[in-house]
């Protein structure tokens, strides 16, 4: 049988291909035979498995359901998606969809949860112009930050815990009628029932405990999820263990930062343009 090698390295399409042909090939199926239980042709089962077709979130999930793998593979497509992405955001992204409460704390951008859309394509813009990524990807972006924003609203809304660096507030984006636009859509989410929004001002100084952005998900079944990132890497952590002191900085965060009302109130000045 001429069958073609795998290489997992060469792209998230790839990786995805290997982990599909390692489960049909543990349980002695066919190409056409795995197609049979799916619902597809033995054709698309061979294009998926050589990273020739991505997978689409209806075949992850029949994969899934195929397999008895949970949503393993569909949490693993995430990553085929969303290529312009760091290593973890979009499994971090499938697990925000379903979380209970939801805690971030932002540095010098505001999270994508919260950007309005001027504001993403100012971002991403000035991302294309460096050559940090392509067009395309910069449209990825923005469309997966709007997508996220549909959570905040959902039948059963999480909570929603935001704190951001005072530098988030203080860096331009886009020009002043952007950033007026922006900061009058963060003062919308603090008046939601389900949030609640503090600045953690430069005056904290060394009191701060966190000093790079963090994300830590409460899930239905009270598990926790953190995800941290750097400027070339993202981690997400599923480890209790290694979330809970994660967690305890986080509202050691909170305690430290404005109030939601003096953080309204902040909002509010620089948005008349008073320090």
């Amino acid at each position: 049988m001429n069958r073609k090698e795998l290489d997992p390295e060469k792209s998230p399409s790839a990786a995805f291909g290997q982990r599909v042909r390692t489960l049909r090939d543990e349980r002695g199926w066919t190409q056409d035979e795995l197609a049979d239980r799916i619902g597809c042709s033995g054709t698309h089962i061979s294009a998926i498995e050589t990273g020739r077709r991505p997978p689409t979130p209806r075949f992850a999930a029949s994969a899934d359901r195929v397999f008895g793998t949970g949503d393993r593979l569909e949490r693993q497509s995430q990553a085929v998606r969303y290529t312009a992405l760091l290593e973890g955001f979009p499994e971090y992204v499938a697990q925000e969809a379903r979380a209970a409460e939801i805690r971030l704390y932002e540095v010098g951008v505001v999270p994508g949860l919260l950007q309005t859309r001027d504001y993403a394509t100012a971002l991403n813009t000035r991302a294309v112009e460096r050559g940090a990524i392509t067009p395309e990807q910069a449209e990825e972006r923005i469309s997966l930050a709007k997508e996220r924003q549909t959570v905040i609203l959902r039948t059963s809304p999480p909570l929603v815990f935001v704190v951001l660096d005072e530098s988030c507030l203080m860096r331009p984006v886009g020009g002043q009628d952007v950033m007026d636009a922006q900061l009058a859509r963060l003062i919308e989410f603090a008046a939601l029932p389900n949030t609640v929004l503090q600045v953690a001002p430069f005056s904290m100084g060394d009191r701060r405990p966190l000093s790079l952005p963090l994300y830590i998900l409460t899930m239905q079944s009270r598990s926790l999820v953190s995800y941290a990132e750097s400027a070339q890497r993202g981690q997400l952590e599923r480890d209790s263990a290694s979330v809970v002191p994660l967690l305890t900085s986080y509202h050691q965060l909170q305690a430290e930062a404005l109030s939601q009302a003096a953080s309204v109130a902040m909002i509010e000045r620089l948005r008349k343009g008073s320090p």
